[in-house]
Parts: C-alpha cells; sequence; structure tokens
C-alpha cells in the first residue's frame, strides 16, 4: 500500500528513520512490555448501550496544517478534566516534531487518570507498542493508509500478545475491507485526509457501513459541534475522538460534559 502525499509521506518517513536509528534490542524490549502491568481495556471503555457515543477527548497541543493550538502545561490536569466530564477515553499524541507531544505526556496522563489512554501516533515499529504498553497506554494506533497489510497484520499480532488494543484507522471503502479481513475489533474512520489535512465531514456516515458489524466504531476529526455528535449516533458510531474543539475550551471539563451529554442524547 502506498504513502503518497505531503503530511503523511513526510510525517511516517521521519518515524522510520527515527525507528531505524533506535538501537534497543526489540526481542528484549518485548519481555520488557510484556511483563508491563495490564492496562485497562480501551475498547470496552468505548462500546456504551445501544446509540450512545461515548467520547474520546485528546490531549493536543498542535498540528501541521492548524499550527499551536494549546500550550497544556500540564497534560495530567487537562486528562483529569476530561475524565471529570465523563470521558471514556483519552487519547494522548505522543509525536513531538509534528505536534508537540511525547511519550512523557502519556505516562503523565496514564498515571494521573483511571480511565483507558489511547497512544496516538504514527506507528512504524515494534518498538512504538511496547514502548506504548511501557507508558501505561491500552491502545495504538495504526493507520492503513500508513502501513503494508503484512505489517498491519504484525502489528495487530503483536499488540494482542501485549494485551493493548488497536485503533485501526481507516479513510477510504478499500481500507475498510483491509480492517475489516484482519478481524480488526476497533476501526476509526478519520475524516481528516492525512495527505492534506482536508476535512470531509460526510466521510464518516458514507463509510460506516462498510465496517463489519462485530467491530467497535469511531468517528474521528472534524466533530467540533453537538449537532454532529447527534448525526455520528445517528449513523451508529460507538465512539468520538475530539481534539481541538476541547483543548481549545477554556473549561475543558464542561466541555467534555456537554460532549458526552449529546452522546447520550441519542439514546
Amino acid at each position: 500500500m502506498s504513502v503518497e502525499g505531503t503530511y503523511l509521506e513526510e510525517i511516517v518517513a521521519h518515524h522510520r528513520v527515527r525507528a531505524a536509528r533506535d538501537g534497543r534490542p526489540r526481542d528484549e524490549l518485548f519481555e520488557r512490555a510484556k511483563q508491563a502491568p495490564m492496562p485497562p481495556s480501551f475498547h470496552s471503555a468505548l462500546v456504551l448501550p445501544e446509540r450512545q457515543v461515548s467520547l474520546i477527548a485528546e490531549c493536543k497541543r498542535r498540528s501541521p496544517s492548524r499550527g499551536d493550538l494549546a500550550e497544556i502545561p500540564d497534560p495530567a490536569a487537562l486528562a483529569d478534566a476530561y475524565a471529570r466530564g465523563g470521558a471514556a477515553a483519552i487519547s494522548v499524541l505522543t509525536d513531538e516534531r509534528y505536534f508537540s507531544g511525547s511519550l512523557d505526556d502519556l505516562r503523565s496522563i496514564s498515571a494521573g487518570v483511571g480511565i483507558p489512554c489511547l497512544r496516538k501516533d504514527f506507528t512504524v515499529d515494534i518498538a512504538d507498542l511496547c514502548d506504548a504498553k511501557l507508558a501505561g497506554a491500552s491502545a495504538v494506533l495504526l493507520i492503513v493508509a500508513a502501513l503494508g497489510e503484512d505489517q498491519l497484520e504484525f502489528f495487530l499480532m503483536i499488540a494482542a500478545d501485549l494485551g493493548l488494543d488497536a485503533l485501526v484507522e481507516v479513510h477510504t471503502a478499500q481500507e475498510v475491507a483491509v480492517a475489516n479481513s484482519l478481524g480488526a475489533s476497533i476501526v476509526g474512520i478519520n475524516q481528516r485526509n492525512l495527505h492534506d489535512f482536508s476535512i470531509d465531514q460526510h466521510l464518516g456516515a458514507e463509510l460506516i457501513c462498510e465496517i463489519d458489524r462485530h467491530a467497535a466504531k469511531v468517528i474521528e476529526s472534524g466533530i467540533t459541534t453537538l449537532e454532529q455528535v447527534a448525526l455520528a449516533a445517528e449513523a451508529g458510531f460507538d465512539a468520538m475522538l475530539v481534539g481541538e474543539a476541547l483543548v481549545r475550551d477554556s473549561d475543558p471539563a464542561a466541555g467534555a460534559a456537554r460532549f458526552v451529554a449529546a452522546g447520550r442524547a441519542g439514546a
């Protein structure tokens, strides 16, 4: 599967170079990660009674397309506010160059809140999965557009061995078919085009019917209004990932509570 375009090509290439320079023995790293404490289930936290949409609230300082979003001097405090607002899980951007995140953010958040954390990054190596587990993550992000099918299948196997859930991210019907064929238990439709970072507000509704009915369904990007949450519930999504609208909110606990209430209103 090719990786073409501006943002995705550049970011994935950067991460592959970093992985190639990482000299840690992967077998030793894997064994250490396997012995780390088991995190709470990301999958279980997302799936609520029928027609309710749970909230994955994101810790995100910046993006390549939007620039700086929020300073976030204390990621654990932000995550605690999200949790008090009713978020089911926390998404933590750990990419440093493009999103100003870090594994330290993930460590502080996972240690400070009792709800599952997703390491949201560009996974390209087994070390990325191991570091996620060691930092306290419950789940990792696997982007179909950035991985060949064989590598995606391998990472799904390693994640399962480590006790991690995997959010398999898709952008097209063809990518959904790949996720389905590999038995992905959580599939996220990212409405942001990772080649040019534009948003297609209709993509989630168009693709959700393609996802295997047994998989948890997550809508990512472009969820900024309560009306969009209602549409996500109507379409059948189990969870929504919300970042920019929350990190820009002066009261993130109240902001999270509004999204959670809108997600429950669909029941």
